[in-house]
């Protein structure tokens, strides 16, 4: 008869060419397999020395708890998928990191989820990879209003920077940064100023917009909204052109990697950024200090936009489906002023010199540098629009 120390070491070289199981712990432990099972996932049910043994086997063997079984047993993987639509985006830097330090703190684990700005994509993932997560956390949504809707009903889940009826979120508030930043720039001087959005279907995009117009009309001075623009760098070029064609003096940019790209924009027609004009991005993204000039821009806690949203959701899990008692947190923005703004220029009107023959030529960052973003046939450049989409309830897009 194999003694305790002789079993392990057989029980130790069948695991090296195998993954260890259950019932491997079990052997050596000197237990049922149920009994191994309660210790790893329920310690309170097993008392101390036998944990003890357990644990002590479960180490010397490796045993790697197999998540799936682990479900079928406990009804929880123990998994929360964060879905983000573009996980190139700088936004979603802080927003992942957010949350996966809050979910590793608290003992699950991270699923990330790329849903490349696709609405289907983002539906097929959420039901193609449901029974491998607890929850999930989505991050400016493509869905609509009511299939979100739907989808909090099946699953427990947290949308950030969307506000939807039943569904628990985090809402970044850029609208009351769009003010700060309007307040700023006619602090400046600047009477006449732009909104450069970013696509129709954006939720956050008609929410700045809206802010923009009533913070215009408090100051009294004129407002007009220029776009749409995909919310990518490569759009800037296209917004630049627009910017300069309204003869504004200074603008707000839907984001930051938009605003990025006007800059380069403005520097390849040589424009001077603040003299000639000046540009407010939005979310504060890593980079936007290093620009030339150094952006000016809102400033998110989106890092915590991601701890809060897991805290949310854990504490939503842990009560069960119980109707919510806190169905959305708001967290502030700030404006974080910058090099990219300044006084008006003389005259009131932002320079636009002759553009060179480089300038001319079609480039790989936009095609078309008169174009809006294929989001929209509509004209890039529009008056102040009461009639706009502002009440749009269609999802996020940054």
């Amino acid at each position: 008869m194999l003694c305790c120390d002789g079993l392990m070491s057989s029980l130790s070289g069948a695991a090296a060419k195998r993954p260890a199981t259950l019932a491997d712990v079990a052997a050596a432990s000197g237990v049922a397999t149920s009994t191994v099972s309660r210790a790893l996932s329920d310690p309170g049910r097993v008392n101390a020395a036998t944990r003890a043994r357990i644990e002590k086997a479960a180490r010397e063997l490796e045993y790697v708890p197999n998540s799936q079984a682990r479900a079928l047993t406990s009804g929880r993987t123990r998994a929360i998928a964060v879905l983000v639509s573009d996980v190139t985006n700088p936004f979603y830097f802080g927003i992942i990191r957010g949350t996966q330090h809050q979910l590793k703190a608290a003992g699950y684990t991270q699923l990330l989820v790329d849903t490349e700005e696709s609405d289907e994509l983002e539906d097929g993932m959420l039901h193609k990879l449901r029974r491998s997560f607890d929850g999930a956390i989505l991050a400016a949504s493509r869905l609509t209003d009511r299939r979100l809707t739907a989808l909090a009903q099946e699953m427990p889940l947290v949308a950030i920077n969307r506000q939807t009826r039943g569904v628990a979120s985090v809402f970044i508030d850029t609208p009351n940064g769009v003010e700060q930043a309007v307040g700023h720039l006619v602090s400046l001087g600047h009477r006449d100023i732009a909104y450069v959005a970013g696509p129709e279907t954006s939720w956050s995009n008609e929410r700045r917009w809206r802010a923009f117009l009533r913070a215009s009309g408090e100051h009294g001075v004129s407002a007009r909204r220029i776009g749409p623009f995909a919310p990518r760098k490569y759009a800037g070029a296209a917004a630049a052109d627009a910017v300069l064609n309204a003869g504004v003096t200074a603008c707000v940019a839907f984001n930051d990697l938009l605003a990025i790209g006007m800059l380069g924009r403005f520097r390849e027609r040589g424009v001077r950024v603040p003299e000639d004009v000046s540009i407010v991005g939005c979310d504060d993204i890593f980079g936007a200090d290093f620009c030339n000039p150094p952006l000016t821009t809102l400033t998110a806690p989106i890092e915590q936009a991601g701890r809060t949203a897991v805290s949310i959701l854990l504490s939503r899990l842990d009560g069960g489906h119980a109707p919510l008692v806190r169905s959305g947190t708001t967290l502030p923005t700030h404006l974080t002023v910058r090099d990219s703004t300044g006084p008006a220029p003389a005259g009131g009107r932002a320079a636009s010199p002759l553009p060179t023959a480089a300038s001319l030529l079609p480039t790989a960052a936009s095609p078309l540098p008169s174009a809006a973003s294929p989001t929209s046939p509509s004209s890039p450049t529009s008056p102040i629009s009461p009639s706009s989409p502002a009440d749009r309830t269609e999802p996020e897009a940054r």
